[in-house]
């Protein structure tokens, strides 16, 4: 099975990252149907680190402003959905769940802190990346950011947690006029290696 076309152009080739956004509300509903998308994305030991915090109301978005870089406030207040995308330094204690069939998976991580570190950052990252495909595979836009304070971002919304962000997604339907032209890309023989 493959995709179509439209569909490759959707997730990908006339896909743009959004900085304007018309005001139309995207459902909790939606946000829950995201995550049941995402959350298959596969994982190392499916381990699933990611975590997700989805700032939908005015009070969540005044609580995360103190962390935006100048570039990205007006973007990212006008945003129906503004998701922190983190994750979980401690993600192996839901191996058992996760990965049931080795109920000793969590002593690669406990005992090796570096490899806990890498994996976490790496395998939420991949499930970051899961998010802005499915969001857009259920037709909303979507434009991922750096340019904020992590510090402030964590203690504000983490503190109890532990968890650690990684980036921000604003996430809704995009207005045309906020959206640059495609940027060139590396040619395969730029990016690539056959060996």
């Amino acid at each position: 099975m493959t995709i179509d076309a439209a569909g490759l152009d959707l997730l990908f080739r006339e896909a743009r990252s959004q900085n304007k956004w018309k005001d139309e509300p995207v459902s909790d509903e939606t946000l829950h149907e995201l995550y049941d998308l995402l959350k298959f994305g596969p994982t190392s030991a499916n381990s699933s680190p990611a975590r997700f915090v989805f700032i939908r109301t005015k009070e969540g978005k005044e609580r995360l402003a103190p962390a935006l870089s100048s570039g990205n406030m007006a973007k990212t207040m006008s945003a129906p959905v503004t998701a922190i995308v983190a994750y979980d330094p401690k993600f192996f204690e839901k191996l058992p769940k996760l990965f049931p069939h080795n109920l000793d998976a969590a002593s690669w991580f406990t005992s090796n802190d570096s490899l806990a570190a890498t994996t976490a950052f790496r395998n939420g990252t991949l499930q970051g990346a899961y998010l802005m495909i499915a969001a857009r595979s259920l037709g909303l836009d979507v434009g991922g950011m750096s340019g904020f304070d992590n510090a402030k971002v964590d203690a504000e919304f983490f503190a109890y947690s532990g968890w650690r962000s990684n980036f921000l997604v604003n996430i809704g339907h995009g207005d045309p006029e906020g959206v640059f032209g495609r940027s060139p890309r590396l040619d395969f023989d730029e990016a690539c290696l056959l060996a």
